[in-house]
């Protein structure tokens, strides 16, 4: 690992398959030889809920090819890294297909930038700051469509803005390939793990060099494309990851001046840094897994001819990471699969649909537990503590402060009757009250749920999340108007010290005067009135997990932008509801 500590940059930015062209000419212009179908797709086999916007407003172009001797869509390395029928190459201990090509093109990742929810914020926060459009543009488009920022880097052309998206030249197609093969692997070791290589401060030198962990690859296959197989450890380095990341912002005020404001926007790594994970796992070795579906280390082929076959110059190695990069996130790759008219995916329904399988399997393994404890009945109440812990290697939720986690906690006597509930919600993904009622924190301008050690009546609900405050302290869901927190009590890892020097940004707010809110857990203790209610009582938790909060949501498409409202009606149409993260029953005879 290369830094063990690191000092928070105040930066401003945001987070964030075919045949290969032709190689550049000697005049080095890079110019690809290939004619770019520019007309975008309409929305007209989709549905438009009634009262919401158009979602043409984010119609894409499908992937083309593009390989100009410095960076090349994904679909040049799949003639080699996808699954080929009978093939023995890329596959698990049961011939299950784990070909790097065919796990990604389905992952937040590949679509980074055809992510309907990061376009429509990113127009939110230009209609919102219109004065620094172009700056917004290309600090988002560094990280979500990294080939094309690197290809423009190296070239010295102008950095890309949002319209690099639509525009349907070469820059286009490098951009909608999203965080690709020739981005993540031709990542140098500079930096790495410190602060210049935070927001998006890669280096990419554009001299063809693929790096991986193996040693002694077999170049000739890839040197006919220009690139040339390297090995070097810094692949599995959590570091590589931080480069995007990490990230930090300045804020701004209506006329694009920076108010001198700044605010960890996602920190998992330095998050990481400050746990006990940092010993025992990396983000690649999460999110990369090494092992297959069951659990055994893989040992396999990592390439094929384009005709399939095995190269008889590459043996079996290990380790093998599968490309699955999934996190939590079940709503985009939901509505990637549901909209391919508009957003144009470079994957089939069936390959999202493996991608939310996996994204839940890890929520319900390797996310959280709950434990009910405590239990002690009166003649009318109830109490009883809820133990949450997470099992991340970071904040839980992390990242873009739009997700939340919270416990919903159910009491019902021996009739099954509901003597008691908190943190139920409705099929928006609402949270309501006992009468099912929204709550108020749901609304756009509403009050911000506090953090809660006790919770005793239907509309108290234990939420993790992080809610942005700007230079005044009030709460804001425009990423750029961010000057800090007016509550952030996501679960910190395992381990999490508040001595360390990377406290500083990812330290809790909000949660003084709870002394059981530490490394790793939170414990909440419930009071039930259960007067006149006969036995035994049961007490069921759910942890639930939201990628999207409802009100994080309504205040995004509250700003009316095109995209935004395009985005609500996919929202609309979309399944809304939680995805349960780990379950705890009592039975109180």
């Amino acid at each position: 690992m290369h830094a063990s500590t690191f000092v928070i940059a105040t930066l401003v930015a945001c987070r964030g398959p075919g045949t290969p062209g032709d190689k550049p000419g000697p005049g080095g212009s890079g110019e690809t030889g290939i004619s770019f179908d520019s007309t975008l797709p309409t929305a007209d086999s989709a549905p438009t809920p009634p009262g919401t916007g158009d979602p043409a407003a984010l119609s894409l172009p499908a992937p083309q090819p593009v390989d100009n001797g410095r960076f090349a869509t994904a679909d040049s390395c799949a003639l080699c890294h996808d699954g080929a029928p009978g093939s023995n190459t890329m596959v698990d201990e049961v011939g299950n297909n784990i070909a790097p090509h065919d796990l990604w093109r389905s992952s937040m990742m590949a679509n980074a930038a055809r992510d309907p929810l990061w376009r429509a914020v990113m127009s939110a926060e230009i209609a919102a700051t219109p004065a620094a459009a172009d700056a917004i543009g290309q600090k988002c488009t560094r990280c979500h469509a990294p080939l094309a920022s690197g290809d423009a880097t190296l070239t010295g052309a102008s950095l890309p803005t949002a319209d690099v998206l639509t525009d349907g030249d070469e820059a286009t197609f490098l951009a909608l390939d999203g965080v690709s093969c020739t981005a993540c692997h031709q990542i140098e070791d500079i930096g790495l793990g410190e602060e210049a290589s935070a927001s998006g401060g890669w280096t990419i030198l554009g001299q063809g060099r693929i790096y991986g962990p193996h040693a002694e690859p077999f170049d000739h296959p890839m040197s006919m494309h220009g690139f040339t197989p390297l090995q070097s450890a810094h692949i599995t380095d959590s570091g590589l990851c931080a480069t995007c990341h990490t990230l930090t912002t300045h804020a701004l005020a209506e006329d694009g001046s920076e108010t001198g404001g700044t605010v960890l926007e996602q920190g998992p790594y330095l998050e990481w840094l400050n746990s006990d994970h940092v010993a025992t796992s990396s983000c690649q070795g999460c999110h990369l897994p090494t092992v297959s579906a069951a659990g055994v280390p893989i040992t396999t082929r990592i390439a094929h001819n384009p005709m399939g076959m095995a190269f008889p110059q590459t043996p079996p190695r290990s380790p093998f990471g599968r490309h699955l990069l999934v996190g939590a996130n079940t709503l985009i790759p939901a509505i990637l699969r549901d909209w391919p008219d508009v957003l144009r995916p470079g994957a089939p329904a069936s390959a999202f649909d493996a991608t939310l399988a996996a994204a839940r399997d890890q929520l319900a393994r390797q996310t959280a537990t709950v434990q009910i404890g405590g239990v002690d009945l009166t003649a009318d109440t109830l109490s009883f503590d809820v133990d949450l812990r997470s099992m991340t290697g970071h904040k839980l939720p992390t990242g873009i402060p739009l997700r939340r986690l919270w416990l919903h906690a159910t009491v019902t006597d021996a009739l099954g009757t509901i003597v008691f509930e908190s943190g139920a919600s409705d099929d928006s993904g609402r949270l309501v009250d006992s009468d099912g009622v929204a709550l108020p924190s749901e609304a756009v301008g509403g009050p911000v749920l506090p953090h809660l050690d006790a919770v005793s009546s239907g509309d108290e609900v234990a939420v993790y999340e992080a809610i942005l405050a700007d230079g005044s302290g009030a709460p804001t869901f425009q990423l750029l108007r961010a000057a800090g927190f007016v509550k952030d009590n996501r679960l910190l890892p395992t381990g999490w010290d508040p001595t360390v020097a990377v406290v500083d940004g990812t330290a809790a707010v909000g949660v003084a005067g709870d002394p059981d809110f530490t490394g790793g857990s939170d414990t909440v203790h419930y009071t039930a009135e259960v007067a006149n209610h006969s036995g035994p009582l049961t007490i069921e938790i759910e942890a639930l997990y939201q990628p999207l909060a409802a009100r994080w949501a309504a205040e995004l498409f509250a700003s009316g932008t095109p995209e935004a409202l395009g985005f609500q009606a996919m929202y609309e149409a979309a399944e809304r509801g939680p995805e349960r993260v780990a379950t705890d029953t009592a039975v109180v005879p």
